[in-house]
C-alpha cells in the first residue's frame, strides 16, 4: 500500500475520490466493530451532463471477507452533474476488522438515457488513515 490511502480516479469524464476515516468513539473494538466515516467527491470533468442512478460497492475486511452493497442514488441523493459540477457525501461503513478496502461502481446516465459505469478505486479503512471530517468546533 503506497502512504495515501485515498483514491482517484476518471472514468467517461466524472472523477471519484474516496477517503475514509477511523472513528474510535463509534467503534467498539471488544465487540469486533469499527465504524469508519468516508467521503466521496464526484466532479463533472467531460463535456455531457451526468446522472447518478445507483451505486455498487465492495467492502473487504481484513480476513478476506468480501461484502456487496447495492442500491439507488447516494444518501437518499441522485446528482445530475453538468460539466465543471461537483458533489460530494460522506456515509459510514462498519467493519468486523481494525482495517479494509472498499471500491466500486456509480452507475450514471447520460441526457439521453444511456448509462455507463464510473469507477471508485479501492480505498483504505484504516486507523491511521487522515481525517476526511472537519474539526467541530466546540464553541456554542
Amino acid at each position: 500500500m503506497g502512504s495515501n490511502p485515498a483514491s482517484s480516479v476518471v472514468t467517461e469524464g466524472i472523477r471519484i475520490e474516496a477517503a475514509a476515516q477511523f472513528l474510535p468513539d463509534k467503534s467498539e473494538p471488544d465487540q469486533r466493530h469499527y465504524l469508519y466515516v468516508y467521503r466521496i467527491r464526484m466532479a463533472n470533468e467531460g463535456t455531457q451532463r451526468a446522472k447518478l442512478r445507483s451505486r455498487h460497492w465492495k467492502i473487504l475486511d481484513s480476513n478476506n471477507e468480501l461484502r456487496e452493497v447495492r442500491g439507488p442514488g447516494v444518501v437518499g441523493r441522485y446528482p445530475d452533474l453538468a460539466p465543471g459540477e461537483r458533489f460530494e457525501y460522506f456515509s459510514s461503513c462498519p467493519l468486523t476488522t481494525t482495517w479494509g478496502t472498499m471500491e466500486g461502481t456509480f452507475q450514471f446516465e447520460r441526457e439521453d438515457g444511456t448509462p455507463f459505469d464510473v469507477k471508485v478505486a479501492r480505498f483504505f479503512l484504516v486507523p491511521n488513515a487522515p481525517p476526511v471530517l472537519e474539526p467541530v468546533s466546540r464553541e456554542a
